[in-house]
């Protein structure tokens, strides 16, 4: 019998390398992420795998996945090791090697095989490492089947099958591509900078980009896993700081940025902008819309107002629903209601029928942005943003706030805006219009400026983002409101960036 994990386990050690390590904190919500070493170990991963091959037969899946791994120096052998206990679970598993999270995605219909799990660390810093799940295509885990897995790997509920087995698909990568490309060629040929951080997209984007007309000016798109320059993430000011000096420098129509798995995208227009990706949502609804008038579209709780604003929006009888944020509970929440697509303002775009099968994929995202502007050839990227109504908005900001303490921080915070909305107080020198508490709270006052206060669901951080339709000043006084209620909690830390 497999022996139950323990939570810590001393480095260097026999006991280190002869029993499971799991720290129950990465199980997140909706995927799974570990510091490798200090978190979790290689029998630990093992330990995973037989806990996912558990519950796949107790849910009654037919025990088939797919895998694949990120460019990480550590991400083969963690999957091997999660392929290990899949396969003493009795699942059969295909594997297909190095390999962006969309394409892992994609192998589910085109190998016919009903789960998935995908190792990578997304755009965490080196040294995490995690597992994207899912047992119904195209979607992944919730908050009830991590908690049910949580519970068989910690609790050494493991069920050992015969009939597992193993197989590497070769060269899927090129089968991939050649679905991603089987559509016409771009009618304008526009240059756009290719950024990926050294990360996984690397060695697949400039091809695909390529493939369908683009003149690309490849940035940092070398594989190394050390991302000797900046990390992989698109919402990190380093890379779109990087991408915004390489469109400037070559003239280019756009730049388009990949984080760690290639699930996101970033933008930077052709004057060198960066634009949140929650604008690019607008950008794309309104293009959208007019082809599909009364086109339903999905939102997250951090993403501008102006999904509900926008007066072409509104014109073309497209409708927005607000949502919780992550890549799991919108592809969800995109299904369930036959959206068209999906808009995250982390970068998580999700895209249904005509455009793709329901999940996030950031090549399908750039594809999106390029035909907008193929659709527009009179228009640059920067004309298009600067079409919509204007709003001042921060980046994602994230005080540190350990994994065993964030929610009963954020329900204290939760708490205190619905008391000041009950003794009608205000906020940001306002009374507060409007209270959204689907996904941490959402605090909207009489002009329209609002803040957001969420916790992490894969990080020991909380999630700032405020905004204003009003002007910058506004959108400092609502931070500097939100920021003062979290200083009174003294597990709240410094931000990785702020305004």
């Amino acid at each position: 019998m497999f022996p139950r994990p323990k939570p810590s386990l001393k480095p260097n050690t026999c006991a280190y390398e002869s029993e499971p390590m799991v720290k129950a904190t990465g199980f997140r919500e909706y995927d799974a992420r570990w510091l490798f070493g200090s978190e979790i170990n290689l029998m630990g991963v093992a330990a995973l795998g037989l806990g996912l091959g558990t519950l796949i037969h107790e849910l009654g899946v037919t025990p088939r996945l797919v895998t694949g791994h990120d460019f990480r120096s550590y991400s083969a052998s963690i999957k091997m090791a999660l392929v290990n206990g899949l396969i003493a679970a009795g699942v059969q598993v295909k594997d297909i090697g190095l390999a962006l999270t969309p394409m892992a995605y994609f192998a589910q219909f085109d190998l016919d095989v009903p789960c998935v799990a995908m190792v990578t660390a997304s755009h965490n810093d080196n040294g995490w490492t995690g597992v994207k799940m899912g047992v119904n295509r195209p979607l992944t885990f919730g908050p009830d089947e991590m908690a049910r897995l949580k519970d068989v790997v910690l609790g050494g509920a493991f069920k050992p099958r015969a009939g597992g087995g193993y197989e590497f698909v070769e060269n899927f990568p090129a089968r991939y591509i050649a679905d991603l490309t089987k559509r016409p060629k771009l009618e304008r040929r526009l240059k756009v900078v290719c950024a990926c951080g050294n990360g996984t997209a690397g060695a697949f984007a400039p091809q695909v980009l390529a493939a369908i007309g683009c003149e690309v000016v490849p940035l940092d798109c070398e594989l190394d896993h050390t991302f000797p320059k900046y990390n992989p993430n698109t919402e990190d000011l380093k890379m779109l700081h990087a991408m915004r000096d390489a469109v400037l420098a070559n003239k280019a129509d756009v730049g388009l940025g990949f984080d760690g798995d290639g699930d996101r995208c970033g933008v930077v227009d052709n004057e060198g902008g960066e634009i949140f990706a929650d604008k690019v949502g607008v950008m794309l609804a309104r293009d959208i819309s007019a082809q599909h008038n009364g086109a339903t579209f999905v939102a997250d709780v951090k993403s501008t107002g102006l999904f509900m604003t926008d007066p072409v929006l509104i014109e073309n009888g497209a409708r927005t629903d607000y949502w919780k944020t992550g890549h799991s509970y919108m592809k969800r929440r995109v299904n369930e209601i036959g959206a068209i697509a999906g808009f995250e303002k982390s970068g998580h775009f999700f895209f249904n029928k005509p455009f793709g099968r329901g999940y996030d994929d950031g090549l399908i995202f750039a594809f999106a942005v390029c035909d907008m502007l193929d659709r527009n050839p009179q228009m640059s990227m920067a004309d298009l943003k600067n079409a919509l109504p204007k709003t001042w908005s921060s980046p994602t900001m994230s005080p540190h706030c350990a994994d065993e303490t964030k929610y009963a921080v954020v329900d204290e915070v939760i708490a205190h805006f619905r008391n000041e909305q009950k003794a009608g107080g205000k906020v940001a020198g306002q009374k507060i219009r409007d209270l959204v508490t689907v996904n941490g709270v959402r605090v909207t006052v009489d002009d329209g400026t609002w803040g957001l206060v969420r916790a992490s669901s894969n990080k020991p951080e909380l999630v700032v983002v405020v905004e204003s339709p009003v002007s910058e000043a506004r959108m400092r006084d609502m931070f500097k409101s939100v920021d003062a209620v979290l200083r009174t909690h003294k597990d709240v830390g410094a931000y990785n960036q702020t305004i």
